[in-house]
């Protein structure tokens, strides 16, 4: 199957349409899909979305957070099941890193994705820490 995507930076991105390809990615798994207004938040506090679109239906996203000059946090890259396998989590990348050339473009796998990121040329890093509250703090 063939697709003419088309990849473009966007400013806003409806809170629905976001949630439907999460979900049809399989992301929704791990995101808060059934609070939309933390997902609006999500979408409000990114600073750069990348996405792709097949005859203007979205069936791929990269929302991530940079500051244009040392660092960008890719934080969802999602790509409609139906789509995937055809390069366009890749290019997804490849845009949102055009996007902030000079900042070291960072993500955390999804364990589904842990194999797809070293074939397409990403370096690992075991170096990350994470809490998920104040409270686990010693």
């Amino acid at each position: 199957m063939s697709f003419s995507i088309n990849y473009q930076v966007e400013d806003q991105l409806s809170v629905d349409e976001f949630i439907s390809v999460l979900n049809r990615s399989t992301l929704g798994e791990r995101r808060p899909v059934e609070d939309t207004e933390r997902i609006a938040d999500m979408l409000k506090n990114a600073n750069l979305l990348v996405t792709a679109r097949d005859n203007g239906a979205l069936v791929g996203i990269s929302r991530a957070i940079t500051d244009f000059a040392f660092c960008t946090y890719l934080s969802d890259l999602a790509v409609d099941e139906a789509y995937q396998k055809q390069g366009i989590g890749k290019e997804l990348i490849r845009q949102t890193k055009l996007a902030a050339p000079r900042a070291k473009l960072i993500l955390l796998s999804a364990p589904k994705a842990v194999e797809y990121y070293p074939k397409i040329g990403m370096k690992h890093h075991p170096h990350c820490y994470f809490i998920d509250t104040v409270e686990e703090l010693k």
